[in-house]
């Protein structure tokens, strides 16, 4: 039987420190997940632009692409600037997609997703990766058992061709606990693979899902991801050089909340959080809701976040949730000149 064709992530160097563990575990669950802090901010729209193909292949991406904005709180615009958001290539080179916000790290002139063949299925899948979600057979609960030689042969062989190390990265590791977040079972995802019982050694095996199912919708648009309230038009003011902290809080687990400010002059700015609570934070902008500046988990005192950066004048994003997607707390956060 021929070798399903199937993606690859592509990663940044600073994942390839924290590689993905191995595990197997029975069970037969396998989750709908997203690699935490690689969420875009809820309420933006993406700029996406084409390096490239042909117009019935940049006509079937604009159809199929902008399923999923029907359930994310996100949407979609397709610009003619090689500086966008997400940058889609057409390359002979498979199918893959940096995750969510990785794509900012890329510089502006390579892409960020390349579609090696164009169909329904693989468009909706590849940018399930640009929007955050990952394979689900790489859940840590997974349950897949694999035949580790079996998928190393047959993935080793055409129309992929990979090398051990890349079957291991793709298919047979594991994300860590605290690297997802996580939904419950759907084996009918957009974002699983397709292989056969005989890849497996407890016989589970995965048929080819061609559309977004309905956890796929429901996952999108949860708290998790990107749920339909929120966004820049709901940011909290924060004023600058205030000693007093905002007061705010992690009201429901997954709630992700988010602020803003303007630093009127270049130079020097410290977005900190102090509180019982386990915050992580990014930075975005400078008039860029979608540019990540810097992110920190645990930099301030305890398990706050902190975050000293040199800054240009302009108006700056800040999005705050908890380290656990179960905890909810509360927090304080202030922006001060050094």
């Amino acid at each position: 039987m021929k070798s399903p064709k199937v993606c690859f992530d592509r990663i940044l160097p600073n994942d390839l420190r924290r590689p993905l563990r191995f595990a197997q575990i029975g069970g037969g669950r396998t989750r709908a997940i997203s690699p935490r802090g690689k969420n875009w901010i809820t309420g933006s729209t993406l700029k996406v632009a084409f390096l490239g193909g042909t117009s019935a292949q940049q006509d079937l991406v604009r159809e199929h692409a902008v399923q999923w904005s029907k359930f994310a709180n996100l949407r979609l615009n397709f610009v003619s600037n090689a500086g966008a958001d997400i940058r889609v290539a057409f390359l002979d080179d498979g199918a893959w997609s940096y995750i969510g916000t990785d794509a900012k790290s890329i510089p502006l002139s390579e892409p960020t997703l390349n579609l090696g063949w164009v169909d329904e299925a693989v468009i909706l899948h590849e940018f399930g990766h640009a929007l955050g979600l990952a394979h689900e057979h790489q859940n840590p609960d997974g349950g897949i058992l694999w035949n580790e030689e079996v998928v190393i042969r047959e993935l080793g062989g055409s129309p992929n061709n990979w090398p051990p190390d890349v079957v291991r990265h793709n298919v047979l590791s594991k994300y860590a606990h605290d690297q997802i977040n996580g939904t419950g079972f759907d084996a009918e995802s957009i974002m699983l693979y397709s292989f056969p019982a005989a890849w497996t050694t407890n016989g589970f095996q995965a048929k080819v899902n061609t559309e977004l199912s309905a956890l796929d919708q429901e996952f999108i648009a949860s708290s998790a991801m990107y749920p339909g309230t929120g966004g820049s038009n709901m940011a909290v003011e924060l004023p600058v050089q205030e000693a007093t902290l905002t007061a705010a809080s992690i009201g429901a687990p997954g709630e992700e909340d988010l602020f803003k400010f303007r630093a009127k002059t270049v130079g020097g700015y410290v977005i900190s959080t102090e509180g019982p609570s386990d915050v992580v934070m990014k930075l975005f902008g400078p008039n860029d809701i979608t540019r990540l500046v810097a992110e920190d988990d645990d930099s301030g005192s305890g398990n706050n976040a902190q975050i000293s950066a040199s800054l240009f004048p302009g108006e700056y994003w800040v999005q705050v949730r908890h380290y656990s997607t179960t905890s909810k707390g509360d927090y304080g956060i202030k922006v001060v000149r050094p």
